[in-house]
């Protein structure tokens, strides 16, 4: 039986390797942001200790642009080494170089770090890429095909089926069951994979209607405004960050307030621009809207200078990163903690390590890399707007796609634990959560596509009593006779007299023979019983005696007076003929000894 074998090497970070069919893809190349050492890349030594990756794997598929997802990808091919393909969808390919270079600047000219990539080294990594459409499959090679689904949760993102002959694997990457406020939700048909690669970051959680949550927003918000407060919002500079600007900016013209809300210079005419470029790809109404008004061109939402956080008087900014491990959202939250009536909301997951995990953990002492301790006196808000599928969405996902096995990652053991109870429950199916570097090998059926010749096929049908008029039940098995022949890389079914003449052979017969002895007994009188019990079939007597029964030889082997060994032979075609009429001729002629 044939397996796919998965390696995760993603814990705070997405990387997982994925071989079957004889193929090795690696699954996004994330970086983890609790780290800032070598720590912070995948450990590519579970594929090679020597040597480049391209002689090891076939191909990278990156499912979106956020950097625990590509963080690491021009490590890996430019410093590590790999000259394959690298997958992606056409927004994703637009936004990720942009991302890598703001967090290379951070990271070498603002800390000083060294082993990192450098600008040169994106541009590279980019020339690698090919982009691919939704629901186009693309073909990696004569064997491979690929097919990118809708997976909402950021611009771009995709979930993807890889596929080899009749195995396939679905990687989810990171996705949302729920429409928002400029995103769909994630589809996908029901492709019934050998194994469902699903991500758990919230796995046991249901969330709350999102009306609720929104409201509860904002309530937060304009509390801390009406008091005086800050409200720092830390964000990645694409998703989440449009869709509480979007709330916010709503909310400002319903309410008719004055108090300025702020965005990270730059990032906000980036955004803008990758949003009026791949507008098919937000959700309905954001479309519909389009001509008449861009949602993303914002009154109330002006870019940030950084002199602007020692002004007196409440502001809301939305400041990247997300997790508080550097940049502007970090040296804004240094400022701003100590003062009790400012508030930071947590609009999404923070990795452990992160000054976000720290905050939310409910430490009220941070120290950082240089030794400074911040004094945390300001609110801590958690909110999850996160756009990543909840307990919920996962078995939605699961019911959508209907796959044989499921495999929980991107998530932590206690809550995966609960959600692979529940899979298994619901649906019973096998369900794993490998541990990082853990090899996991789920067994798959690998059927052999064969096209059929039609006079075979119809040869078949007619012996099976079938004929093209009557309505047969398309799942039912039905056994063909047939030679099967390998030729230009493909399987075909045809007529055995058809293979003899292609490979210029002649054909010998197969035929099963045995002996019965029966009581004295003429071939006549044996021709009598034989047409008066195989009506169906053509009964012969041939001038050299013997009988023939369609394809089955009936003749004497050997006669005396105390009775007739009679030699019976058939091909292996007519097994259940010759069986049948071997039988017959055992019960009727031959006598049984008394008990």
């Amino acid at each position: 039986m044939a397996e796919i074998k998965v390696v995760p090497l993603d814990v705070g970070r997405s990387c997982i390797l994925v071989s079957f069919g004889g193929k090795n893809i690696m699954l996004d190349c994330g970086m983890h942001m609790g780290y800032n050492d070598e720590r912070r890349f995948p450990d590519f030594s579970y594929i090679t200790r020597t040597g480049t990756l391209s002689e090891h794997l076939d191909c990278v598929i990156i499912s979106h642009f956020h950097l625990d997802h590509c963080g690491a990808l021009p490590y890996m091919s430019e410093m590590v080494g790999f000259d394959g393909p690298i997958y992606m969808t056409h927004p994703t390919k637009a936004i990720c170089p942009i991302l890598l270079e703001d967090y290379r600047k951070i990271t070498v000219e603002k800390k000083g770090e060294t082993n990192f990539f450098t600008s040169q080294m994106i541009k590279d990594c980019m020339k690698k890429v090919v982009v691919v459409n939704l629901h186009q499959t693309v073909q990696v090679d004569s064997e491979l095909e690929i097919k990118a689904y809708y997976a909402g949760h950021v611009l771009g993102a995709a979930l993807f089926r890889m596929k080899i002959g009749s195995q396939s694997v679905v990687y989810t990457g990171d996705y949302n069951m729920t429409p928002d406020r400029h995103l769909g939700s994630a589809w996908i048909d029901k492709c019934r994979p050998d194994l469902l690669i699903t991500e758990s970051t919230y796995a046991t959680t249901i969330r709350d209607s999102k009306r609720c949550r929104e409201r509860d927003f904002l309530k937060k918000v304009h509390e801390c405004i009406e008091k005086g407060g800050k409200v720092l919002i830390p964000v990645f500079a694409l998703g989440r960050a449009q869709e509480l600007c979007i709330l916010l900016e709503t909310f400002w013209d319903r309410m008719n307030l004055k108090a300025p809300i702020y965005f990270s210079t730059g990032l906000t005419e980036k955004a803008n621009h990758y949003y009026k470029l791949f507008i098919t790809w937000t959700n309905q109404k954001i479309r519909e809207t389009f001509v008449q008004r861009n949602m993303f061109e914002f009154r109330h939402i002006k870019p940030f200078d950084r002199a602007y956080s020692d002004n007196p008087g409440p502001m809301v900014v939305f400041a990247t990163p997300g997790m508080l491990h550097g940049g502007l959202s970090l040296q804004l939250f240094k400022k701003w903690a100590p003062n009790e009536k400012n508030m930071v909301i947590m609009p999404g997951y923070c990795v452990a390590g992160t000054v976000g995990h720290k905050i939310l953990n409910g430490q009220r002492k941070i120290e950082l890399e240089t030794r400074q301790i911040i004094d945390v006196k300001l609110s801590v808000q958690y909110m999850s707007f996160s756009a990543h599928a909840d307990a919920k969405g996962i078995m939605q996902l699961i019911r959508q796609c209907e796959p044989k096995n499921v495999m929980l990652v991107h998530g932590e053991a206690k809550k995966m634990e609960f959600l692979k109870q529940k899979i298994t429950q619901e649906f019973g199916i096998d369900c794993s959560m490998p541990a990082n570097g853990e090899t996991v090998s789920i067994p798959s059926q690998s059927n052999i596509a064969a096209d059929i010749s039609v006079n075979l096929l119809k040869r078949n049908a007619a012996l099976a009593g079938l004929s093209s008029s009557l309505s047969t039940d398309p799942k039912k098995l039905c056994t063909l006779h047939g030679v099967l022949v390998m030729q230009d890389h493909g399987m075909k079914l045809i007529e055995p007299s058809q293979a003899l003449k292609e490979c210029n052979a002649s054909e010998h017969e197969i035929r099963f023979t045995s002996t019965v002895s029966l009581p004295p007994v003429s071939m006549d009188a044996l021709y009598k019983t034989l047409k008066q019990r195989f009506t169906g079939h053509t009964v012969q007597h041939t001038s050299d005696g013997s009988l023939v029964v369609d394809s089955v030889l009936i003749k004497t082997a050997n006669e005396s007076d105390e009775g007739t060994d009679v030699l019976v032979s058939w091909p292996y075609q007519d097994e259940e003929l010759g069986s049948s009429l071997f039988s017959m001729l055992q019960s009727r002629f031959c006598k049984t000894e008394p008990q």
